[in-house]
């Protein structure tokens, strides 16, 4: 079994007969208080309790290829497929998306808000060694902000004082970059949900390399016999379903959607 530093969330008052299916998800999605919203209904519908692991897509990953969980739901396709791929998950369903942003220091000492796209916003940020967090935790937001600097032709493992690898989730390492006044690479979900922004505003958005699809995965019970099959089954086919799209695209903060839901039938 792997050990990792993680915490469950369960429905309150979830009944004794139901059945329970464990779920590892990216801790952006935990972050962002739409499981606050989704897990009532699904136990309501289904008498299902979900009981979430709240990891990095990395750690999500791996506790599927160890047999740990029933699903995943993770953001980080090239991951997802290797894992179907790899025997480890029966299929890969894209549920919902939105979005990542970069987010910094009101008064923008690299300029990050005059870039014409996510790669220029990159690049003023190494040039200037302005002080920027990274996740550094093998999640699904820290493989692509480790892409978009290769594709800025940036190495950070060659940066220096400035760049500052915390291992954290996204909103532990939201509060460095808040205590720190740097810039960060955050979904907006985590984002519009953070409730100590301090000094850091939204300075860039809208380029469709940071585009953030969400995607369900159930663990193959054909290798790992244990599995609750049927029923990750039933939370895929709920989470596809009418029911999940209007709670999804209805959940908002401040008037804002966190989440597009774009599950096919």
């Amino acid at each position: 079994m792997i050990r990792l530093l993680a915490f469950f969330v369960t429905l309150a008052g979830a009944a004794a007969q139901g059945e329970t299916l464990r779920l590892a998800v990216t801790t952006s999605f935990n972050n962002s208080g739409l499981s606050d919203v989704l897990l009532p209904a699904i136990h309501q519908d289904l008498s299902l309790e979900v009981r979430l692991l709240v990891v990095g897509t990395g750690q999500a990953i791996r506790l599927g290829q160890a047999g740990d969980v029933d699903a995943i739901l993770v953001h980080s396709k090239v991951a997802e497929e290797a894992f179907v791929a790899a025997g480890y998950g029966v299929h890969r369903r894209e549920i919902m998306y939105n979005d990542f942003i970069i987010v910094g220091p009101s008064a923008d000492p690299a300029g990050v808000v005059a870039a014409k796209t996510v790669i220029d916003a990159f690049q003023r940020i190494a040039e200037n060694q302005s002080t920027f967090i990274s996740r550094g935790d093998d999640s699904g937001t820290h493989k692509k902000e480790l892409s978009l600097w290769s594709a800025a032709q940036h190495d950070p493992a060659t940066f220096v004082f400035w760049y500052k690898s915390v291992g954290a989730g996204m909103g532990a390492s939201l509060n460095s970059a808040s205590a720190m006044d740097g810039y960060i690479m955050a979904d907006r979900a985590s984002w519009l949900n953070f409730g100590n922004k301090g000094n850091l505003k939204l300075l860039f958005a809208g380029d469709s390399k940071l585009f953030n699809q969400y995607a369900y995965i159930p663990v193959s019970p054909d290798r790992y016999a244990h599995v609750k099959a049927r029923a990750a089954q039933a939370l895929e086919n709920w989470l596809v379903s009418p029911r999940a799209k209007q709670i999804i695209n209805s959940y908002k903060i401040g008037g804002e959607a966190l989440f597009v839901f774009n599950a096919r039938p």
